[in-house]
């Protein structure tokens, strides 16, 4: 099964100039919990965002080229290859970003979406995706008090 794991704001922010415009330490804890000790896929620009491969996952980066040498990550030229490698996987997570997320969103069975409840600026975004093809199996309404008194909820989305 193919999962997309992804935070975004109102109008579908999920991030500017390859960083994540907002500090959330629960939704890290969300991601964690629900990527770990399976297999991720992510694009070349998420993966040096990120900076190093995550630990007790495998990852998985989509690029042309490979750019950088670590043992702990698997490079794949399309997200084809990506989708035949995690076939008889449980269920693999796609981290990011935009472009990824875009393509993968077609092959997804599931979705882990904290969605934050404000607009901002941004440059990559989430795939705008019709809510009436997908059935809400799970979510919990948050707010971080201690950033800005964000409010925000954490969903899961299942077809």
């Amino acid at each position: 099964m193919i999962s997309l794991i992804a935070a975004l704001t109102k109008n579908y922010i999920i991030g500017i100039h390859n960083t994540i415009p907002w500090y959330i330490p629960e939704d890290l804890l969300w991601f964690k919990r629900n990527t770990i000790n399976k297999p991720i896929i992510m694009g070349r620009l998420t993966f040096e965002s990120i900076g190093y491969p995550l630990k007790n996952r495998i990852n998985i980066v989509v690029s042309r080229k490979k750019l950088i040498n670590f043992n702990e990550v698997i490079w794949v030229k399309s997200i084809e290859e990506a989708i035949t490698l995690v076939k008889h996987e449980e269920e693999a997570i796609v981290i990011g970003g935009g472009l990824i997320y875009d393509q993968m969103l077609r092959y997804a069975n599931r979705l882990y979406l904290t969605h934050i409840n404000f607009e901002t600026f941004g440059d990559t975004y989430f795939p705008i995706y019709n809510s009436k093809n997908w059935k809400v199996t799970f979510r919990k309404l948050c707010s971080n008090f201690k950033n800005k008194n964000i409010n925000y909820y954490f969903e899961i989305l299942d077809r």
